[in-house]
């Protein structure tokens, strides 16, 4: 009997393990970002704009499980132990520190609910994520909203003193 789409498991928890054993794989440090509600067990003090980024690198974090509905973990804030646990449905990005590359997914907003992406910050323009179809999952650089792409026709800075580069050998 083949299985209708609509009734398979969600991909997410699988293409987040994947970028997670990827980042490791080449030395990259993953991280998650993650919406924050009630159902996202983190310091509070540590979420901004009702979210949260999460270094999950085997460094930082000791009994990671990333499970199909959670992605658990113990880490340190600040000096203090944490137990972490995320629903995989809260995740809206992972990526690799390093580079910025990894994979956006689309915000979960159950059907027939009141909440509104609109209301949440820099979400105003996501769908309803039960209205994706998996072609609107997408690979993408992750760039820091304080570091805005430069465009192409500006030109490099120029080293001081206006000369050519060169090299100074440090003995």
């Amino acid at each position: 009997m083949m299985m209708n789409a609509l009734d398979s498991s969600s991909t997410r928890p699988y293409l987040i393990r994947a970028l997670y054993e990827w980042c490791t794989d080449n030395g990259l440090t993953p991280y998650v970002a993650v919406l924050v509600d009630e159902s996202v067990q983190v310091p509070r003090e540590y979420v901004k704009d009702g979210e949260i980024v999460l270094n999950i690198s085997f460094d930082a974090t000791s009994s990671l499980k990333l499970g199909n509905d959670f992605i658990e973990f113990k880490a340190r804030f600040a000096g203090t132990a944490r137990e972490i646990m995320v629903p995989v449905s809260r995740v809206i990005a992972i990526y690799a520190r390093e580079n910025g590359q990894g994979m956006a997914f689309p915000v979960s907003v159950p059907d027939g609910s009141s909440d509104d992406t609109s209301k949440l910050p820099g979400l105003s323009s996501v769908p309803d994520a039960t209205h994706f179809a998996p072609a609107d999952f997408k690979v993408v650089q992750i760039v820091p909203v304080d570091n805005p792409p430069k465009n192409d026709d500006t030109e490099p800075p120029r080293p001081p003193g206006g000369g050519r580069p060169s090299l100074k050998r440090v003995k």
